[in-house]
């Protein structure tokens, strides 16, 4: 007999208990993909030297604006699914899981073939340092090929969320990154049987490594029977319902024009560090692989808020909201607070493990640490608090609070003080966003029209079906009244 879906009613219970435990398989999934790409930046530093993870860095800049491009959908279906659960509508789940899963793939398959085609302009585009360029094209070929699997894992493990699941993606990002890592030096140097393959080995492990682990979540989950599978007379559920394709898109652009603002700046930053040589480009990317872990709490404790949050909208639990959101932030400011800290006492040691301990990069990435790291702890709360408020539908703020931080303050702060402290200013012009998007962001909060909003039907009077996620009838919530359980 296949073992039960893991899966948690988010609506019920001790908030911060059950948010930590919802979020900490989250924090060890982004845990785990940090780490594989550190793990391979440490493999390409040391095979390849400073040309090559300059090639690398510039790479994962093109393919996180192009998963950026996507994020919005899984977002919007993520929270329309926890809002459909919320409310014990287990149908319109699954009508919501097969209108995105198609459009998702198919726009994913889009941007592979259009990123294989026009590699060489992309990276023209970005300034990628003449040295680097043959090696970036060579390494991010292969990784558009990933793109179609590595978005169809993404896509289901943020589906699982939404129901309540975050133990299964912890599960297969922890399968997809341990294929990764231990294949990366196996084909970079080609160890044993398997051929030399330079840069390209290493995108060819984590393309590798992506598609096992997507094949085998979807396999596993069809053999557990998962709520959410689409099976038999459901798979017409993939062919788009034109409504709920509209919602998920209305949604779902917004949040991942988010994602593309963050990398418009980034990439932006980028061209003005390529400008200073490989030197230095080389140590912002290494300080940028320290922050992937410095900003990996407020990530985990952020996508928990969303889908609990959204479980509580679908539920009309509103009475939970405020105190989901205390909690998230108050979790951010230890664990976010916490690996500032460390970062601080232990960069150089950290830093020792990408480059040569002589290499003058570690002293510039360690003096851009110094600057910038402890503008992510006010960051965070942000990202906690965009979480709440989208789970309700409001999309367009946190849009706007970010082209404003970000792309508007970050970049001006970054061209406009060049001239008066020199590279400082680019390290200077993160704190300068993270306090801008902190203010914005806790107006809207406060005094923002985000409670009024919803993506589904309010829930009506009456006892929901069972969802199939072992809710039982008596525990039903449709009208958002306090539920026996907790009188």
């Amino acid at each position: 007999m296949s073992k039960p879906s893991r899966t948690r009613d988010l609506t019920t219970g001790p908030i911060a208990r059950t948010l930590l435990a919802f979020a900490l398989p989250v924090l060890g999934a982004n845990v785990l993909q940090s780490l594989n790409g550190s793990i391979n930046a440490i493999w390409v530093g040391r095979f390849l030297g400073e040309s090559a993870l300059t090639a690398t860095s510039n790479a994962n800049l093109v393919l996180f604006l192009i998963l950026g491009t996507v994020f919005g959908i899984g977002m919007a279906a993520t929270i329309l699914v926890a809002q459909s659960v919320g409310a014990h509508d287990l149908q319109k789940a699954r009508r919501i899981v097969g209108t995105s899963a198609t459009f998702f793939l198919g726009v994913s398959i889009l941007f592979a073939v259009c990123g294989w085609i026009w590699v060489d302009a992309i990276l023209n585009l970005l300034g990628t340092p003449a040295d680097a360029l043959p090696l970036a094209r060579s390494y991010l070929r292969i990784i558009f090929l990933a793109v179609p699997m590595m978005n169809l894992l993404a896509f289901v493990m943020t589906v699982l969320r939404g129901a309540g699941d975050s133990r299964t993606p912890f599960v297969f990002m922890a399968l997809a990154v341990l294929l990764d890592v231990v294949l990366n030096p196996v084909l970079i140097a080609g160890i044993g049987p398997f051929p030399e393959l330079g840069i390209a080995g290493s995108a060819t492990a984590t393309l590798i490594g992506q598609t096992i682990s997507a094949v085998t979540i979807l396999i596993v989950l069809y053999a557990r029977a998962h709520p959410l599978r689409l099976a038999g007379a459901d798979l017409a559920l993939l062919r788009p319902n034109p409504a709920l394709l509209r919602l998920v898109i209305v949604k779902g652009i917004p949040m991942g024009l988010q994602m593309i603002v963050i990398s418009a700046a980034a990439l932006t930053v980028m061209g003005l560090v390529n400008s200073y040589g490989s030197r230095v480009a080389a140590a912002y990317g290494i300080a940028a692989q320290l922050w992937t872990y410095v900003q990996m709490p407020a990530l985990a404790v952020g996508a928990a808020v969303s889908s609990m949050a959204a479980q509580n909208i679908g539920a009309g639990r509103w009475d939970r909201i405020g105190r989901i959101t205390a909690s998230g932030v108050g979790f951010n400011l230890v664990l976010t607070g916490m690996l500032v800290s460390a970062l601080y006492v232990f960069d150089r040691p950290v830093l020792g493990l990408f480059l040569t301990g002589d290499s003058a990069a570690i002293d510039i990435a360690a003096h851009i640490n110094n600057v910038a790291s402890w503008s992510f702890i006010l960051f965070g709360i942000t990202i906690v608090l965009f979480a709440t408020v989208r789970a309700t539908g409001a999309v367009m703020p946190p849009l706007i609070i970010l082209v404003i931080s970000v792309l508007l303050v970050r970049t001006t702060f970054a061209y406009a003080f060049q001239g008066v402290l020199g590279q400082d200013a680019l390290w200077w012009s993160f704190p300068a966003g993270s306090i801008t998007s902190l203010l914005l962001a806790v107006a809207y909060y406060r005094f923002g029209r985000w409670r009024s909003l919803h993506m589904i039907d309010r829930p009506a009077a009456g006892l929901a079906p069972d969802t199939g996620f072992g809710m039982p009838r008596e525990r039903a919530n449709l009208a958002g009244e306090v539920l026996p359980a907790e009188r």
